[in-house]
């Protein structure tokens, strides 16, 4: 067995492959949420449906995206490992020494619960949008863009069947730009008008805020980074960034168009 090999099995390793994981996933979340937030352009989900099909045409992207599937059940099967090696080796100790409430903070008691409720939902959100849109039935919607008055319009696309998931074109004699484009706004904009969806979306990004205000600050400890000079930015981070600012944008989003379809 190789020390390459020795390393990422051993205790040591595994914490640095969760540490790694974890940092990557976290600046993927920024990314993601970028795209996003396109939803609350007032261009009839237009931006928000480019960015879907460049997220899931472009080869680079296609390549980044089967690796962070990858990492992300890494990072969830490594977390759940630790959790378990950890229970074990506390043994019956944990009944001898004091509470743990006194020795540690309830995040970093609960990392494996909040990991598995955030797998659970990461496998409800790809059944819902990424199959969906990758596999079923989504719909097309044509935009027309006036290149003179800079006006758009929207409606369903009637026309042939397009092959791919965008056609974009000029229409000369109007001087507009036309975007046939498959419709994953509506699909979102649909998914998001039932309570018990949104109320779950809710209560995953309270797992979110949790599991990161802990995380990102563990891993840069894992990684050895831990100094005064450094430590109040990476809490600023750990908590204003990734603890509160990320949730509430994604959290955003459902509750935005559910009140919208009231």
């Amino acid at each position: 067995m190789s020390w390459i090999t020795q390393t990422l099995t051993s205790s040591i390793g595994k914490k640095l492959v969760m540490a790694l994981s974890g940092l990557f996933l976290c600046t993927f979340l920024i990314v993601h949420l970028v795209g996003n937030l396109q939803v609350f352009n007032s261009d009839n989900g237009m931006a928000f449906n480019t960015y879907a099909v460049f997220m899931t045409t472009n080869p680079l992207i296609k390549t980044v995206s089967y690796g962070l599937y990858a990492l992300i059940l890494i990072h969830a099967f490594e977390g759940l490992y630790l959790a378990f090696q950890n229970y074990k080796a506390r043994g019956a100790q944990r009944y001898a020494v004091e509470k743990g409430s006194a020795n540690s903070s309830w995040f970093s008691r609960n990392m494996a619960v909040l990991g598995t409720v955030l797998l659970v939902f990461i496998v409800v959100h790809m059944s819902n949008f990424w199959f969906d849109y990758k596999f079923g039935y989504t719909p097309y919607t044509q935009y027309e863009t006036s290149l003179t008055t800079g006006e758009t319009t929207a409606k369903a696309y009637e026309g042939p069947e397009i092959k791919g998931k965008m056609e974009e074109f000029m229409r000369e004699e109007s001087n507009t730009r036309v975007v046939i484009v498959k419709d994953l706004y509506r699909s979102v904009v649909e998914a998001f008008k039932n309570p018990i969806l949104v109320i779950f979306y809710v209560l995953a990004m309270f797992s979110v805020s949790f599991h990161l205000v802990h995380g990102f600050k563990s891993a840069f400890q894992t990684l050895g980074i831990n100094h005064t000079k450094y430590n109040p930015i990476l809490n600023f981070l750990g908590v204003g960034v990734f603890g509160i600012l990320v949730p509430i944008g994604f959290v955003l989003m459902p509750i935005v168009f559910f009140l919208k379809s009231l």
